[in-house]
């Protein structure tokens, strides 16, 4: 299997490179386990983001360093989920498509926590920002729940989002074409 070398915060990482669409791969970088690095990568983002009152990600990739962020922070933390709940009381919602889903999904937050976002300054939260369509529908949905996007990071920035000076990010991902 092809792999793309990251070197990152002093760490190497080897990621297998994955066809997402005919003629696109995209180096697969997934977070889930890699508490070495989530805990660094937590450190740095904090120490660059502005004062906020809450940061907000995406279910599921971005939850362990939202999670990180919030503790070094002393910040409480805010997860859309990608589809509406039973328990869910006045559901706040907004559609996306992502590269790496290719089909359109749900954020969703419960009414609960797009109260606790109300008139809050937020940090939105995330793993990779590659299109910058998963990070736009977050910002649209913490909008209509009343929260103002102070930030938008993530690890890493991937193909023409290294480009974007609306982002912090601390390493850059390729896009493979063939």
């Amino acid at each position: 299997m092809e792999k793309y070398t990251l070197e990152l915060l002093g760490l190497k990482r080897e990621l297998p490179i994955i066809e997402v669409a005919p003629g696109l791969k995209i180096a697969s970088f997934v977070i889930l386990g890699d508490t070495e690095l989530v805990s660094l990568a937590a450190q740095e983002i904090v120490r660059r983001l502005p004062p906020i009152d809450m940061v907000v990600s995406a279910e599921a990739k971005g939850i362990p360093l939202v999670h990180e962020v919030s503790r070094l922070l002393g910040k409480k933390y805010i997860v859309a989920r990608k589809s509406i709940k039973p328990y869910m009381a006045s559901p706040v919602t907004e559609e996306v498509v992502s590269i790496t889903t290719q089909k359109k999904q749900l954020l969703v937050l419960n009414g609960e926590d797009a109260e606790k976002i109300n008139g809050k300054s937020i940090a939105l939260i995330d793993d990779v920002i590659s299109t910058g369509s998963s990070i736009a529908a977050l910002e649209r949905l913490v909008t209509k729940a009343g929260g103002h996007v102070a930030a938008k990071a993530a690890i890493l920035a991937e193909g023409d989002a290294a480009f974007r000076e609306d982002l912090i990010f601390l390493g850059v991902l390729p896009l493979f074409k063939s």
